[in-house]
C-alpha cells in the first residue's frame, strides 16, 4: 500500500480526499501540527505528497522547498490558486504536477497513479547506468556525475534525460515527453514542460552539460553527444 502525505488544512476536504483514496489502497496521513510539516514528512516518509499553497503558518512553496532539500519524493500541488506565477513556481521548486481546486477526483486518482507508476516502476529497468558526454548518469540513484562532481536530480528531471538520452541525437517531440511525463496533456499547460526542461539544464550546468540538451522550436528536444555538438 502507497503511503500518501495530503498537506491540507481543510478538514472536510482531507477528510473525503482520504475515505476516496482509501477505496484506492491508498494510505493518506495528515498534518497534526503546521508548524511542524517536515518533522511530520520525515517520521511518515511517504511515496508521494500532495500539498495546498495557503497554508497556516507557512504557505505549500515553502515546505516544498523544505522537502526538496531532503528528498526527491514526487510531490503534486493541489491548490485553487490558478495564476500561471503559482503554477511556474511550484515546478521551479521541483514539483511533479500541478492540480487546480476545484478538481474531478478522477483526475486527481490518475494522477497519482501516473506519478507513482513513473516514479517507482521505471527504476525496475535492468540498465541503470548510463554513459553520456563523460558523465555517468545513474538512473537508480537519480544521479548525473563527471569529474566536475555530482548532481542529483529531482524524478521528473531524470526521467526527461532519461528519455532524451534514449533517443540520443534525436529530438523527441514536446508532446511525445508530455505524454511519457503526465500521460494526460488536457491538464497539463505547454509551460510546464518547459520549466522542467529548464530546471533540468540549470542543474545540468553545474557539470558543464547544459548546452548538450538542444530545443528544437516547433519541435522538441533533443540531448547531443559531443561529436553531435561540434560538428
Amino acid at each position: 500500500m502507497f503511503q500518501l502525505l495530503l498537506i491540507e488544512d481543510d478538514a472536510t476536504l482531507f477528510a473525503e480526499i482520504q475515505k476516496r483514496l482509501s477505496h484506492w489502497e491508498y494510505e493518506v496521513h495528515g498534518i497534526k501540527d503546521f508548524r511542524t510539516v517536515l518533522q511530520e514528512f520525515s517520521a511518515v516518509q511517504p511515496d508521494l505528497v500532495i500539498i495546498d499553497i495557503q497554508l497556516p503558518k507557512f504557505d505549500g512553496f515553502h515546505w516544498c522547498r523544505m522537502i526538496r532539500s531532503v528528498s526527491n519524493v514526487p510531490i503534486l500541488f493541489l491548490s485553487s490558486r490558478d495564476h500561471p506565477t503559482d503554477i511556474v513556481m511550484s515546478m521551479q521548486l521541483g514539483a511533479d504536477d500541478y492540480i487546480q481546486k476545484p478538481f474531478h477526483f478522477e483526475v486527481l486518482v490518475a494522477k497519482i497513479q501516473a506519478t507513482l507508476r513513473r516514479v517507482y516502476n521505471y527504476n525496475t529497468e535492468p540498465v541503470q547506468l548510463k554513459t553520456w558526454c563523460g558523465a555517468a548518469v545513474d538512473y537508480e540513484k537519480n544521479t548525473v556525475t563527471n569529474d566536475r562532481g555530482s548532481i542529483e536530480l529531482t524524478r521528473n528531471e531524470i526521467f526527461i534525460l532519461k528519455l532524451l538520452l534514449e533517443q540520443k541525437n534525436r529530438i523527441v517531440s514536446r508532446d511525445h515527453l508530455i505524454h511519457s511525463l503526465w500521460e494526460d496533456k488536457r491538464f497539463i499547460s505547454d509551460n510546464t514542460l518547459t520549466v522542467n526542461v529548464n530546471r533540468l539544464r540549470k542543474r545540468l550546468e553545474e557539470l558543464g552539460l547544459e548546452s548538450f540538451i538542444e530545443t528544437k522550436i516547433g519541435q522538441g528536444y533533443r540531448a547531443v553527444d559531443q561529436e553531435t555538438l561540434y560538428d
